[in-house]
């Protein structure tokens, strides 16, 4: 397995893997959790899929996208849009509560990551686990090229967990709530945009 990463500008430099990514989330959040969002019949893709998001992705030995995950700096705009958290709370997407922060996050130096998706095809915990380690390497990578230090998600609780289990040190940032779409729960988390060898020196 490999991690790739990217922004739009860079699509092309990954043959089909973009494409790929859009059509597992599309297979994930649409057809799966039922998710009421942009599609079509072959992916999923948002007002957050602009020149201001960035990707990191994972792929096999074959080069097949196996899971993936977006991420966009909280100081960011494009048109209308911000990022998917502070549009929810200033009213702008009704499928997401007002209230999950105390506060709006403006901060260039906080990112924040969405549609992380794993293939259904990975079974296993343990290649499931190193997907999302591979991820979560990547996406600190492009945070802290660019100055960031911190990364929140609004996710299911599972990736609290997950986190944790990882060596992130993931903390929620609020209340969790129940999604009216899939039922399941999710919340506001965050973990420092470093490495965790980064964080054991730290430590030591």
């Amino acid at each position: 397995m490999e991690n790739i990463t990217f922004e739009l500008s860079g699509v092309h430099q990954h043959g089909p893997a973009f494409f790929d990514y859009l059509a597992l989330r599309k297979q994930f959040f649409v057809d799966t959790l039922h998710w009421q969002i942009p599609h079509n019949a072959d992916v999923e893709m948002d007002q957050y899929d602009n020149p201001m998001a960035r990707y990191s992705l994972v792929l096999d030995d074959q080069g097949r996208v196996l899971a993936g995950a977006r991420a966009m700096s909280c100081a960011a705009q494009w048109g209308d849009h911000t990022y998917m958290l502070k549009d929810a709370m200033t009213g702008k997407l009704s499928t997401i509560p007002n209230n999950l922060l105390d506060k709006v996050i403006d901060a260039p130096n906080v990112w924040e990551c969405t549609r992380l998706v794993i293939s259904p095809e990975v079974r296993s915990m343990r290649v499931r686990t190193q997907c999302l380690d591979l991820i979560v390497e990547g996406l600190i990578d492009m945070a802290n090229a660019e100055g960031a230090d911190t990364l929140i998600s609004l996710s299911n609780l599972w990736l609290l967990r997950a986190l944790k289990r990882l060596g992130y040190g993931a903390e929620l940032m609020g209340e969790p709530y129940e999604n009216g779409d899939d039922g399941h729960k999710y919340a506001v988390m965050a973990i420092a945009a470093r490495h965790k060898h980064q964080a054991e020196l730290n430590a030591a």
